[in-house]
């Protein structure tokens, strides 16, 4: 993913001379390309994310158009009161990349985890957040960033997310997309969690049970009329996320299904519990812990599916 994102950046920036980067002393060798092309667009900051954060704030109520890129924990939670104050408060179009999102970087403990951002970031008024799923839809997903007037929070993964669409998407903030079709259960998923979330629709498949997959890549807005579309034509919804349950993407959800008329389906949200994480192990392993395998949200959709059916005779 970050490759992906660092290889985009240098062709946008091209096209765009309002691009400056802004770095937390992070990526050094990674962005050597945009660096040798456009060295007076490349700030690196240090590690002082807050001054970064009032940095890129500045510079684009000037006419620019900065992105600012550290580990995801960093550039979220170290400097939630610049973001808020200097940035949404004033509406302004910063690009606000955090990389090794959710347990992405899980062996190196508590510091590096990101597993609250979207819950802070989603409060904020005026930010947009986007979690793409896989490179292709990093460089979409930048492209889209840099075209709105808004502040824009971009959770990336690290390295080595597989492919997860055989071709191109139609890419838009604030709609999802429909990976795979199904009338049984219908698995949402966010980011970088969604070939696990594949993984576990081939599983409900096996056991009979027909699942639609959809990747919400825009945590806010919501596409509401797609969510409206799902519950109403399936029997059970799952939301799948690495990030607390606690005021991430499940929440989002939920927050809308508590509103309007009753809603046929119901609603399992599958994420991360509300503890931290604090075994030595990477992130797969990570993940067997909070039970985000194929095998543990097949498991529990297809028990929240039964009970359903049993609730209905």
């Amino acid at each position: 993913m970050r490759n992906a994102f660092a290889q985009e950046l240098v062709r946008l920036a091209t096209e765009d001379r309002r691009i400056v980067l802004l770095s937390g002393d992070i990526g050094n060798r990674l962005f050597d390309a945009f660096k040798r092309h456009y060295p007076e667009r490349f700030y690196n900051c240090g590690v002082a994310e807050a001054n970064m954060t009032s940095m890129a704030a500045g510079m684009a109520m000037c006419g620019l158009r900065p992105i600012t890129y550290t580990i995801a924990s960093f550039n979220t939670i170290r400097c939630l009161e610049q973001i808020k104050i200097d940035i949404a408060y004033h509406h302004l179009p910063v690009i606000i990349v955090g990389v090794g999102s959710g347990l992405s970087y899980a062996e190196l403990g508590a510091t590096h985890h990101s597993c609250d951002d979207i819950a802070f970031l989603r409060s904020l008024p005026n930010m947009q957040i986007i979690a793409p799923a896989d490179p292709q839809e990093v460089r979409l997903a930048l492209r889209a960033a840099l075209r709105q007037d808004y502040p824009v929070y971009l959770r990336l993964g690290k390295k080595g997310e597989p492919a997860i669409h055989d071709q191109e998407p139609i890419f838009h903030i604030g709609k999802g997309i429909v990976i795979r079709e199904g009338k049984d259960v219908c698995l949402l998923g966010t980011g970088t969690i969604m070939p696990v979330v594949l993984a576990a629709a081939d599983e409900l498949e096996k056991r009979g049970i027909s699942t639609q997959v959809v990747h919400f890549h825009t945590l806010k807005p919501l596409d509401e009329t797609l969510l409206a579309r799902i519950f109403s034509e399936v029997r059970v919804v799952v939301t799948v996320e690495e990030h607390n349950l606690i005021g991430g993407f499940g929440s989002s959800v939920a927050e809308w299904f508590s509103i309007g008329p009753a809603k046929r389906a119901s609603l399992l949200c599958k994420g991360i519990t509300d503890r931290f994480f604090c075994m030595a192990g990477n992130q797969d392993y990570a993940r067997v812990h909070f039970g985000l395998t194929p095998e543990g949200i097949a498991g529990d959709a297809e028990k929240r599916l039964k009970e359903k059916d049993d609730h209905r005779c």
